[in-house]
């Protein structure tokens, strides 16, 4: 059984929160007791959903700001926001990525350096200014999303899934590194998943073959995946951590 209040008095922090995937855990964690500050490259205004929700909790539950994950100056003045605004930092979940999709041979230095930056750059740029505020606030639950292309091989998916590998094994060092401090951090591993860009781009066949891929013989909803990321974050998971939780339907 789901506990709609399994993250009450959580303060959690989202980056990409104006994704998918961000705006289905804003929602979700709101929903289930949390206080939300959520960053994203992209302007709130040009997502009317997200102002409905801060007209239904208000800016003491729901603060937003735009922000560039891979700038270590803006990463910082979020942290120190959270800091003013909170005073405290119980989670962060960090969805920020940059894709990159070309054999060794065809891409660039500057291709292969702006998908690790934008995805395994980004995740060590919020977990290293996180981990304080975490401490300060008495300990707490770090998310790092990856992706199931970062466990297999998948032709093509050089940056982006060498990115995606670096930042599993990221997260389980920091698990060890931080774990007598109180903070617990996890990977998860999404699968293929829909979104309205990926529904749009993918033909029939596909959107075939994703089903094929999948055991279950289809693409994950955004809230399954915000599911297992919620659980991660609350203290139902208190004994889980350098853990690499895959929500990916049987994906082979």
């Amino acid at each position: 059984m789901i506990r709609m209040n399994m993250l009450q008095n959580k303060m959690i922090l989202i980056t990409g929160c104006l994704g998918t995937l961000g705006r289905s855990a804003a929602a979700m964690f709101l929903e289930r007791g949390a206080a939300v500050y959520g960053c994203d490259l992209a302007s709130p205004d040009l997502y009317p959903e997200i102002a409905k929700l801060q007209e239904r909790y208000g800016e003491s539950r729901l603060m937003l700001r735009q922000a560039d994950m891979c700038d270590e100056g803006e990463v910082k003045a979020a942290i120190a926001d959270v800091d003013r605004v909170f005073g405290r930092l119980d989670g962060t979940y960090h969805n920020v990525f940059t894709s990159g999709w070309k054999p060794a041979a065809e891409m660039s230095l500057e291709e292969w350096e702006h998908a690790i930056r934008g995805t395994l750059t980004s995740t060590f740029l919020l977990n290293k200014y996180a981990i304080p505020l975490l401490i300060r606030s008495g300990g707490g639950s770090i998310v790092n999303t990856s992706s199931i292309l970062g466990q297999i091989v998948s032709k093509g998916c050089l940056a982006y899934g060498a990115a995606k590998a670096g930042v599993d094994q990221m997260t389980r060092v920091i698990a060890a590194d931080y774990a007598e401090y109180g903070i617990r951090a996890n990977v998860l591993v999404p699968g293929d998943f829909d979104t309205k860009e990926s529904v749009t781009r993918q033909s029939e066949q596909q959107r075939a073959a994703i089903k094929q891929s999948a055991w279950l013989g289809r693409s994950a909803s955004a809230d399954e995946i915000n599911e297992v990321a919620a659980f991660l974050l609350s203290d139902a998971s208190s004994y889980v951590t350098g853990a690499s939780y895959k929500v990916d339907g049987g994906f082979h």
